[in-house]
């Protein structure tokens, strides 16, 4: 038996080793939690989406009941080995490569989801419905048992709980999104290529203007912590935020006014990116300068005249790249999508500053005073160019709406409504009435 000195020289040892075995909880936990998270509500999303409007799936894609009740119920069957799997996988290759995996299954299997409802003939719809679902249902449990491990490594033992909450709930707010959206954006049989995003321009626009509604909400909560560290007073950075609402709501009457004569909708949107993208370069760069008030105001003023203005008109955009599919599941899909990627960015933009290492002039209290924005405001001036990009070269659509409300309009043309001549399609994309894409869509059908 170990004597007294024994016994303190052990006690002496646990207590070292205690102090060393402490751990630092990073800021990124949350955005990591918010990854798992989103994974497991598209990945309910994407289980429960064909329930709600069960009748139409079977009438579009000529499925028995039975059948469209296996495209959930196959959810159930996968998960009973592949969960042995999972287990395995997170306890033996981590929690990163677990993700990365769930994220490629969730990919996957909604590319094969939309396969049915492409162009191109595709002999047997149910085949590519169920491998698309069972890749999913395989992803399921990766995702569910995922925040417990998350909690236990990422997170302190006060926060634990917390964490485990958050990413557990994800997955039935994931349900809830499916039961509400699905009817809400499939009313016939049409719009079921829609509920499985086959409409490109819908989807580009989504993800760029959502992208843009993000950067801009980042903009408005984050402007008097970027322009306090260098001396700024927050009268100023409130004036700022103010000339940015101002100049947007003008703008955006004056944009209203003339897309309303010219119908230049897509024009309209792509000039009013690549302007906003120009003003955010020059906001990265001179709010990192002192004694530049009069210039931070003036680009203060025109990102909000060229980012706002186009907001409405985009909202237009959507409903008539979409349309004949509710204006407002169509609008309010960009929306919530918006929300989304305005946490992802915020998150990102706060996570990626650092410690300022030269003194300044700050003006900020707490702990503000020390932060540097140069890369995240460099950062953020970066996606919004990417997003313009993506918008000026991938979207190109056909004035849906417009198009169906002229061909059904009044003939005379004493009383026809200065909109029923519509413009052509962009130069260079002739999707106009008589186009492949429009020839397949409901409303050429109708029309």
């Amino acid at each position: 038996m170990a004597g007294p000195s024994g016994t303190a020289q052990w006690a002496s040892e646990s207590l070292a080793l205690g102090k060393l075995r402490v751990y630092r909880a990073y800021a990124r936990r949350w955005v990591f939690l918010l990854v798992v998270s989103l994974l497991s509500c598209s990945n309910a999303m994407l289980w429960l989406s064909f329930a709600p409007v069960a009748d139409t799936i079977a009438q579009f894609f000529s499925l028995s009941t039975n059948q469209v009740n296996w495209l959930s119920l196959v959810y159930f069957v996968v998960s009973i080995p592949s969960g042995l799997v999972a287990i395995w996988v997170l306890d033996s290759v981590g929690l990163r490569w677990a993700t990365i995996l769930c994220a490629s299954l969730n990919f996957v299997g909604s590319v094969l989801r939309a396969m049915p409802c492409m162009p191109a003939t595709v002999p047997s719809p149910f085949a590519f419905l169920m491998c698309g679902q069972s890749l999913c249902a395989l992803a399921q449990t990766l995702v569910v048992f995922s925040p417990a491990k998350l909690a236990a490594l990422w997170f302190p033992e006060h926060q634990r709980a917390t964490a485990n909450m958050i990413g557990t709930m994800a997955n039935p707010l994931g349900a809830l999104v499916a039961n509400v959206l699905s009817p809400a954006l499939v009313k016939k049989e049409g719009d079921v290529p829609l509920m499985l995003l086959r409409n490109k321009a819908y989807v580009v626009l989504a993800v760029c203007f959502g992208g843009g509604i993000g950067i801009f909400s980042s903009f408005s909560v984050l402007l008097q912590q970027v322009l306090c560290v260098e001396g700024y007073s927050n009268e100023f950075a409130g004036l700022c935020g103010a000339l940015f609402i101002v100049s947007g709501i003008l703008g955006a009457l004056g944009l209203g006014l003339y897309v309303d004569r010219t119908r230049h909708f897509t024009e309209a949107v792509k000039v009013g990116f690549c302007l906003t993208s120009l003003v955010c370069v020059a906001f990265a760069v001179v709010s990192q300068l002192r004694g530049q008030a009069i210039a931070l105001a003036i680009i203060c003023a025109l990102l909000g005249l060229f980012g706002f203005s186009v907001a409405p008109v985009a909202t237009e955009l959507a409903v008539e790249c979409s349309f004949p599919v509710g204006e407002g599941a169509a609008a309010g899909l960009v929306f919530v999508l918006g929300q989304v990627e305005g946490v992802l960015v915020m998150l990102l933009l706060t996570a990626l500053t650092v410690r300022r290492s030269k003194p300044g002039f700050s003006t900020c209290r707490g702990d503000q005073d020390s932060l540097d924005w140069e890369v995240p405001m460099l950062l953020m001036a970066g996606l919004c160019t990417l997003f313009s990009c993506c918008l000026v070269l991938f979207f190109h659509t056909p004035y849906r709406r417009l198009q169906a409300e002229a061909s059904t309009g009044p003939c005379d043309k004493d009383h026809a409504a200065p909109w029923q001549t519509l413009p052509e399609a962009p130069s260079g994309h002739p999707e106009g009435p008589g186009s492949s894409e429009a020839a397949g869509s409901p409303v050429a059908a109708h029309s």
